[in-house]
């Protein structure tokens, strides 16, 4: 059976968290294509071409213990310009999307461009206040400084480069269910983008 799940929406909002969830309770495969991007990423850093780099990306190349790093974020954040990674990862979403027993993606334009006619779509969002009060606690956790000011102007400008960009910008598609988290806990969050996903399944199979 083949059913995919694409779910978009701004840094910080709980996408990342609600698509490992619903990918576990519905038994899908499941993808954080930034990951895509910080692989490549990584790659570059270490000397490779970064169109052959995306053009050869492997399953284990996501499994990399380096990814969340800083180095490999900037590197990310300029392969990410790159039109010819960016249509060779496409190629990559599209594959993944087409597995046996279903599929959950997760990014800014899973639902508008890799996969348009994706059986579910949800776009997970949050007042940016609220995003940049939860990146500003995982940073203190981690024991890293940073003032709230700071934290949120980086979510905002992050937001505006995500939604602004000519090529394949965020937004929200217009058969996708909105899900705001702003003033959900994690599980109200999760009970709810199953609910959108079974209604979507239900559909589906009618």
């Amino acid at each position: 059976m083949k059913f995919t799940v694409a779910i978009d929406g701004p840094a910080a909002a709980g996408k990342g968290t609600i698509s490992k969830a619903v990918a576990a309770h519905f038994g899908f495969a499941h993808l954080d294509t930034g990951l895509l991007y910080r692989a490549v990423g990584a790659r570059v850093a270490e000397g490779e071409d970064p169109v052959s780099a995306a053009r050869t990306l492997k399953g284990d190349d996501l499994a990399r213990s380096d990814l969340r790093t800083q180095a490999v974020a900037d590197a990310a954040s300029t392969v990410a310009t790159n039109q010819q990674v960016r249509q060779a990862l496409v190629e990559f979403q599209r594959g993944f999307a087409a597995n046996e027993g279903g599929a959950v993606l997760d990014g800014r334009d899973i639902g508008t461009v890799i996969c348009p006619d994706a059986d579910a779509k949800l776009f997970v969002t949050a007042r940016a206040e609220v995003r940049a009060e939860r990146r500003w606690k995982e940073l203190q956790a981690a024991g890293m400084e940073a003032e709230f000011d700071t934290v949120l102007a980086e979510v905002e400008a992050r937001d505006a480069r995500d939604a602004g960009r000519k090529d394949a910008p965020m937004r929200q598609a217009a058969d996708a269910v909105l899900l705001d988290t702003s003033d959900l806990t994690i599980d109200e969050a999760i009970a709810r983008a199953v609910a959108a996903i079974e209604t979507a399944g239900g559909r589906a199979g009618g």
